[in-house]
């Protein structure tokens, strides 16, 4: 079966002209998707320690790597394949010399390995998945796009390091990526939110690097790169109600 194609729209998310017109327009004013630092604060800082060596994937405009430099964590290397974006970053946040800033693509990271104690991306993997309609097949490659820089996380975590992503992907669609054994960590989840309502909830998933995952998530990991199954063969037509037969018998 064909796959359905995604709206045009979408694919300008992976567009670098788009994102440096965007910073052109907006600086290095910050912008926040998934809201900022107080929203998951409690999740992130039962993780992070003083002195972590921190890099932020995809920083963008948002303002985390700052305020998490105010709040005491002072190591932290933020990326961006956006030069606009980059250069109106470090201009912007100057006065923190232990912000450092550099323009680099998620999946060929420019650092040797072992090199970070935490790993953070905001929203930054989704943009992998904008051209797929069907979050239940996604298509071998996004799936391919995902394993690249999730390989390239892992390297550059020592070990008992972790990775952390936050994300409005729930668990059945995101965790069979993140699930893989090769990348050699653990993985859980939670779900956070403001309480309202009516307010969209996101998640927050924890990857440890050199502890072993459960095996639901193993299993889930493996069932990823497994070939969906064929589609049900089409029901048995049934026989006519006795109330209908009298269309059998006319003569047209």
């Amino acid at each position: 079966m064909e796959r359905r194609r995604a709206p045009a729209a979408n694919r300008r998310y992976r567009q670098r002209r788009f994102w440096d017109a965007l910073y052109r327009q907006e600086g290095a004013e910050p912008r926040e998707w998934l809201g900022g630092l107080s929203r998951f604060l409690p999740e992130l800082e039962a993780e992070l320690r003083p002195g972590d060596r921190i890099l932020v994937l995809g920083c963008g405009n948002s303002a985390l790597s700052h305020d998490l430099h105010e709040l005491g964590y002072t190591d932290v290397t933020s990326i961006d394949f956006s030069p606009a974006c980059i250069a109106a970053m470090r201009a912007r946040y100057a006065c923190c010399p232990g912000l450092r800033w550099a323009v680099m693509d998620i999946r060929a990271l420019a650092f040797p390995d072992a090199a970070f104690d935490v790993v953070l991306e905001k929203g930054t993997l989704d943009v992998l998945m904008v051209d797929e309609t069907d979050p239940w097949d996604v298509s071998p490659q996004a799936a391919a796009a995902m394993h690249r820089v999730l390989a390239e996380v892992s390297r550059v975590l020592r070990p008992g390091g972790c990775f952390i992503s936050i994300t409005f992907a729930q668990p059945h669609f995101r965790k069979p990526h993140y699930a893989q054994e090769a990348f050699g960590w653990s993985l859980r989840h939670a779900a956070c939110g403001d309480g309202d309502a009516g307010a969209f909830h996101y998640f927050l998933y924890v990857m440890r690097k050199g502890q072993p995952l459960d095996p639901p998530d193993l299993a889930l990991g493996r069932r990823l790169h497994q070939p969906p199954p064929p589609p049900a063969p089409p029901p048995p037509l049934a026989p006519p109600d006795d109330d209908e037969d009298y269309l059998l018998a006319i003569q047209l």
